[in-house]
């Protein structure tokens, strides 16, 4: 993917992901280590990165500890940082209009949390006509009672990849 035209794409790696007691993101070190790596490659190479980042109710509202990008990802000057009130990160924002400006045709994705922000993000790209890689082992969720974060993950790899999605491991993305 030429660097021009992709972009790095972080959903919501917010401090309230790894806030809530007693609850843990599935392999959330592992899937943060390769979110980190992700990103150092994509700044490296000069590809454009893009933080998504929810902003709505409680956890989430503007300014608190908790709605602050994590400190393992601060975006860098210059990096943009798009807001967004529901699951889908084109919905009510401005990223298509920052992609359109920017020539990118091709997303990288990354982040949080997989049957919700990640799951819309990436179906809407699609319907969209981006070219779109998901990183599959750099997206994570909670367990929710019916099944494990695990279970959700591997699922929604299953059910995005190879129809809405690339699916390729973090350590294979290349910017």
């Amino acid at each position: 993917m030429a660097n021009q035209r992709t972009a790095f794409i972080l959903i919501d790696v917010q401090e309230a992901m790894f806030s809530y007691p007693g609850m843990k993101l599935h392999d959330e070190e592992g899937v943060m280590e390769r979110i980190v790596s992700l990103l150092d490659r994509a700044r490296r190479n000069s590809t454009p990165v893009i933080f998504i980042q929810h902003t709505e109710d409680q956890e989430y509202t503007k300014g608190a500890p908790t709605w602050q990008i994590s400190s393992r990802v601060t975006p860098l000057p210059g990096e943009k940082i798009i807001e967004k009130p529901t699951w889908d990160a084109f919905h009510l924002t401005g990223l298509r209009e920052e992609l359109e400006r920017e020539g990118i045709t091709n997303l990288v994705f990354a982040g949080m949390q997989t049957e919700y922000c990640v799951d819309t993000t990436c179906r809407r790209a699609y319907s969209l006509g981006y070219y779109s890689v998901l990183a599959e082992d750099a997206h994570s969720t909670f367990d929710n009672g019916q099944l494990t974060g695990e279970e959700i993950v591997r699922h929604h790899n299953a059910v995005l990849g190879g129809r809405v999605v690339t699916l390729k491991p973090a350590g294979e993305i290349t910017f």
